[in-house]
C-alpha cells in the first residue's frame, strides 16, 4: 500500500491540478494495492566526473506559480508564508549512468530563514511516493513560525521528478478517468493488454518512455544531494513523513558522509517486503477502523450499530452492494464500492477526520455519498473544477520501480491475504491475478531489506505514533533499530506527527535540527 502524506495535511495543502509542464501535455489507493523495491552504485568516476556541473549549478529562484498560494488553506499566517515563497528549477540527469544525457527539472521552493545566524535548509518531503513537496514548505514554515526552526532555517520543498511542477511530469489518466475510479478499477481488474497499455498511457501523457525508466527512489535520493549542493549546504538536514523516510533512509544509505540530520516520521519499514509490508498496512488500516468503531458507539446514533465488534460486517453490507449498484451524488457521478471505501480510509488518517467519517457513513445509509465523496476528493486533490493533482499517476509509476513483482499465483494469494487483513475493505469480489507493472520498461531499483548496516551515519531521529493506521508503529520500532536511531514515540492516531502543531513534537524536532540534541531513550509525546 502506498505511504501517503496524512490526510489532514493533504486537505489543506492539495486543492487543485497544478499546470502541467511543457513535456506533459497527476495514491495506488490506499484500499488494498500498492507498497514499497536492487541498488544504484554510488560511484560517478565511471562518468569522468561529470556530476560536478550539477552539483555547482546556482538556482535562480524568482516567483512562484500561483498554485503555491492558492492550493493554501484560507489561514492567514499560511497564505502569508505562502507569498513569501521563492521557486526556482533544479537541473538533474534523467539517467545518471548517462550524465551526458537527457535532463529533467525538479521543482524547488523556499521560504528564508529570518534570523542572523542561519544554519542551511531543512529539506522537506511530504510522502506518496507522488505527493508534491512545493506547497508543503508554506504550510510547515506557517506552523513552525513562532519557533525557532524559521529563524535558523531555510524550508525547502520540491516536487521530486515526476510530481506536481517538476518537468515532465508523469500523467496516465484523464480527470473524467479519475472521477470514473478508472485507475483504481484497473488495479483490481489488470490484464496482460491492460497492463501493456499502461506504459503506453503514461509514456504518451509524460512525454516519452525514457523518464518512466527513472522514476525510483534511489533516482529521488541523487536528486536530492545534487540539491543540498546546488543549495549551499555542506550536509543535508531533512524532515520527511511517510514514504518521505524510505527517501530520507535510502539517502541515509546511499551519501552517509552527507547527511547532518534526518527527521523520519511515520516510519516505512525498511526490513520488510512488498508484500509483508501492505498486510502490515492493511492490517494498520483495520486496527484503527476498529478504534473508529469504538468511538463511534459512544456517539448518538452511530451508523455503524451499537456493537462494535459488528462494525465490520455492517460497513461491508453498505458497501460491498455498490459494487454492482453505485449510487449518484449531487454532481452525478456515480459512487461505487472504491470512492466511498477511499472516503472512509481517506478520514481514518488521523482521528480529528472520525466525525466526517461517521457523518458520511450515516448519509450513505440514507443513499447519500457525497460526504464520504467529499473526502475522497480532498484527499486527492481534486478541485472544484473537476482537476486532479498527478499524485496518483506518479505514486503508481515510482512503485513500479520500487517494489517487487508477483506472478499471478502471488499476486491471487496477495489479494486473498490483504482481504483477511482488512475486511472492512473486502469487496466480496475476487482478488487480482495480474500485476499491473509486469511490463514496466525498467526492473524495480530499491531493493529489499534497504538502508542497513550504515556506516558513518550520524544519529538520526525517527519519529512514530502509536496509532498510526497506514505505518503502524512497529515499522517506527524497525527502522530506528535498523539506523541506530533515537525514537520518538507519540501516543495518538494519526498517520505523521510533525505537522501536528504539537508543542512537545516540535520541541522535540527543534532541539534535534538546530543543535543535534537527541531526546533521552523512552521520551514520547501525546497528541
Amino acid at each position: 500500500m502506498p505511504q501517503m502524506i496524512p490526510t489532514i495535511i493533504r486537505r489543506k495543502y492539495e486543492r487543485r491540478r497544478w499546470p502541467k509542464p511543457t513535456m506533459a501535455a497527476a495514491a495506488a489507493s490506499v484500499l488494498l494495492i500498492a507498497g514499497c523495491s536492487g541498488a544504484a552504485p554510488n560511484d560517478d568516476s565511471a562518468n569522468g566526473g561529470g556530476l560536478d556541473r550539477f552539483m555547482e549549478q546556482s538556482l535562480e529562484f524568482g516567483a512562484c506559480d500561483a498554485g503555491i498560494v492558492d492550493s493554501q488553506p484560507p489561514v492567514p499566517q499560511v497564505v502569508e508564508a505562502a507569498k513569501k515563497t521563492e521557486c526556482a528549477m533544479l537541473t538533474v540527469p534523467m539517467d545518471y549512468e548517462d550524465l551526458d544525457g537527457e535532463t529533467i527539472e525538479i521543482a524547488v521552493s523556499r521560504i528564508s530563514a529570518t534570523g542572523e545566524n542561519p544554519i542551511g535548509s531543512v529539506l522537506l518531503n511530504p510522502g506518496g511516493p507522488g505527493a508534491a513537496g512545493t506547497t508543503l514548505a508554506p504550510l510547515v514554515n506557517a506552523l513552525w513560525t513562532g519557533g525557532p526552526i524559521p529563524e535558523r532555517f531555510d524550508i525547502v520543498g520540491f516536487d521530486p521528478r515526476g510530481v506536481g511542477l517538476s518537468n515532465p511530469a508523469i500523467d496516465c489518466y484523464s480527470d473524467e478517468e479519475r472521477d470514473a475510479d478508472a485507475p483504481l478499477s484497473a488495479l483490481g481488474e489488470w490484464t496482460e493488454e491492460s497492463a501493456r497499455a499502461i506504459v503506453d498511457k503514461c509514456a504518451d501523457g509524460s512525454g516519452s518512455d525514457e523518464i518512466l525508466a527513472h522514476l525510483g527512489t534511489r533516482d529521488v535520493a541523487r536528486d536530492m544531494d545534487v540539491l543540498r549542493s546546488a543549495l549551499g549546504d555542506d550536509k543535508l538536514t531533512y524532515a520527511g513523513v511517510s514514504y518521505g523516510t524510505r527517501l530520507g533512509s535510502v539517502y541515509a544509505e546511499m551519501f552517509p558522509e552527507n547527511v547532518r540530520a534526518l527527521v523520519l516520521d511515520g516510519a516505512v519499514d525498511p526490513l520488510m517486503d512488498t508484500a509483508d509490508r501492505r498486510i502490515q498496512l492493511s492490517e494498520g488500516l483495520q486496527a484503527s477502523f476498529q478504534r473508529l468503531a469504538d468511538f463511534c458507539v459512544t456517539q448518538n446514533a452511530c451508523p455503524l450499530g451499537t456493537d462494535p465488534a459488528q462494525a465490520t460486517a455492517v460497513v461491508q453490507n453498505l458497501l460491498q452492494p455498490l459494487e454492482e449498484e453505485p449510487l449518484v451524488a449531487s454532481d452525478g457521478r456515480e459512487v461505487g464500492f472504491l470512492a466511498a471505501g477511499e472516503g472512509i480510509v481517506s478520514g481514518l488518517y488521523s482521528e480529528a477526520g472520525w466525525p466526517a467519517i461517521i457523518a458520511g457513513l450515516t448519509e450513505l445509509k440514507a443513499g447519500r455519498p457525497d460526504a464520504l465523496l467529499a473526502i475522497r476528493d480532498g484527499y486527492y486533490g481534486r478541485s472544484d473544477k473537476g482537476e486532479y493533482t498527478n499524485s496518483f499517476e506518479a505514486l503508481f509509476a515510482i512503485n513500479c520501480l520500487d517494489e517487487e513483482r508477483f506472478t499471478e499465483e502471488e499476486m491471487t494469494g496477495l489479494g486473498h491475504d490483504l482481504n483477511e487483513a482488512v475486511p472492512f475493505l473486502d469487496p466480496g469480489t475476487a482478488p487480482p491475478a495480474q500485476d499491473g507493472c509486469e511490463f514496466w520498461p525498467a526492473e524495480p531499483t530499491l531493493g529489499y531489506p534497504y538502508a542497513t548496516d550504515i556506516d558513518g551515519l550520524p544519529e538520526v531521529l525517527v519519529v512514530s505514533a502509536t496509532g498510526d493506521p497506514v505505518t503502524p508503529h512497529e515499522g517506527g520500532i524497525s527502522l530506528a533499530e535498523t539506523l541506530g536511531a533515537r525514537l520518538l514515540t507519540v501516543d495518538g492516531n494519526q498517520h505523521g506527527t510533525i505537522i501536528s502543531a504539537n508543542a512537545c513534537v516540535d520541541g522535540v524536532i527543534a532541539d534535534y535540527l538546530i543543535d543535534l540534541e537527541l531526546p533521552d531513550d523512552g521520551t514520547g509525546c501525546a497528541i
